[in-house]
């Protein structure tokens, strides 16, 4: 890791990281297949999705800085939306260019899994866009384990795009 990763600063996202987040994630819609939007967002487009992930709660968003530059951010988000998946979220990490392969996707989910541990999960899931090999592994060491691969599910830059499915088991279980 070539990062002084005690320069990293990771915390809540909050309304002022709204641009940067954007921008952050407009590079994915454009230059990679990794999500499968295909239409770059304004901030203003982005905010209720910054809103759906408060301080508090299963739904999170976590952000990286390096100084005054965004490193990343992760996100544990609804899975579904029917009541049954409440206990259930999928997590995503997406980093800037200039933050890959410096350690910055693994502080972001550890405190995003410190987190979750302290909330009403059950499940993680992610769907990883094929192929990824450092998403993969990423994933892998935080114990998420291959559940399954859709193929050809999505379409972008002229071609399909295969997803694979991982899961991690937090155990929490409902009271209700």
């Amino acid at each position: 890791m070539t990062q002084d990763l005690e320069e990293v600063q990771v915390r809540p996202g909050t309304e002022a990281d709204l641009a940067p987040l954007t921008d952050l994630y407009n590079h994915y819609v454009r230059e990679t297949a990794v999500t499968f939007d295909t239409a770059v967002f304004t901030p203003e487009q982005r905010r209720p999705w910054l809103h759906s992930h408060p301080e508090d709660g299963p739904h999170r968003l976590l952000v990286a800085w390096t100084g005054d530059r965004m490193a990343g951010y992760a996100t544990s988000s609804a899975f579904r939306p029917k009541p049954a998946y409440a206990s259930s979220v999928e997590a995503s990490v997406y980093l800037a260019p200039h933050a890959v392969g410096r350690g910055i996707g693994t502080l972001l989910y550890e405190a995003l899994f410190a987190t979750l541990a302290e909330e009403p999960v059950h499940r993680v899931f992610a769907g990883i866009a094929l192929p990824n090999e450092a998403s993969v592994r990423l994933h892998e060491r935080f114990g998420f384990r291959r559940v399954g691969e859709f193929t050809e599910a999505g379409w972008k830059f002229g071609r399909y795009w295969d997803v694979r499915w991982y899961e991690k088991r937090l155990g929490h279980h409902p009271s209700g």
